[in-house]
């Protein structure tokens, strides 16, 4: 259910298989996503069983509807339902407070400062990554009080730069803005490595990586695939601090 699951300093980071849920297909076992077709009192029972097995109480686990931009929104505390902002990265110094991000192929980046108390979940698709996303995230952390010298941040499983195979014009556009993400499948058409790009606008930033391996969600059949099956579930990585809310 879990697929990986960490900690450092006051800093939880968490990222979600398919496994462990009740959807059934095609969105088995695990689907966190509440816009893809699934029966909603199966996502709920979802959302509440991994909140569970990560021990935190659902209500304090804060959505987005995300939109491929690079809007972000600051969370002061939990979220009525149906309320989700239409964002593509959340901050919060709220400790207690988890805040969530979905992907089937796009990279979550999940972003902690402990000093601070400040934390930051972004989702970074191919549009995302080019608008900036990523950076406006950490600059909302650092309006926050966070250092970027002192973030930690966390990939979750994606599409490799070995399988996200693209136009040779949208190969050329998008490397041209971030030439990290300049890759090639392993057929040998043009491709991009959206989690290398990512790494580079961070390195840039100053903020460090945590070294977990890189999952490709395309090659894992533990991993829901967007790319893959294009009727299927998501994945969540959540990121929150220790601490009750005052």
């Amino acid at each position: 259910m879990i697929g990986q699951h960490s900690s450092s300093d006051r800093a939880h980071f968490a990222f979600t298989d398919r496994w462990g849920g009740v959807s059934t297909s095609p969105f088995q076992e695990l689907n966190l996503g509440g816009a893809v077709g699934d029966d909603p009192a199966a996502v709920r029972e979802n959302r509440r069983s991994a909140a569970a097995a990560l021990g935190l109480d659902p209500q304090d686990v804060v959505w987005m509807n995300q939109v491929h931009g690079r809007e972000v929104a600051v969370v002061t505390g939990r979220q009525p339902e149906g309320s989700a902002p239409r964002v593509d990265a959340l901050v919060t110094a709220v400790p207690g407070l988890a805040l969530a991000v979905l992907t089937a192929d796009c990279v979550p980046v999940l972003l902690a400062d402990p000093v601070a108390g400040v934390v930051a979940a972004a989702h970074a698709g191919r549009p995302g990554l080019a608008a900036g996303v990523v950076p406006a995230a950490v600059a909302a952390m650092v309006e926050a009080g966070a250092e970027p010298g002192r973030i930690t941040a966390a990939i979750g499983a994606s599409v490799c730069g070995r399988c996200y195979e693209v136009p040779t014009a949208l190969h050329d556009e998008i490397s041209a803005l971030e030439p990290d993400t300049r890759s090639q499948t392993s057929w040998g058409t043009p491709a991009l490595d959206l989690p290398a790009g990512v790494r580079a606008q961070l390195a840039r930033l100053g903020v460090s990586v945590r070294p977990e391996p890189h999952i490709c969600t395309l090659e894992s059949a533990d991993h829901f695939s967007y790319r893959r099956e294009q009727r299927t579930g998501r994945l969540a990585g959540y990121v929150w601090l220790e601490g009750d809310r005052s």
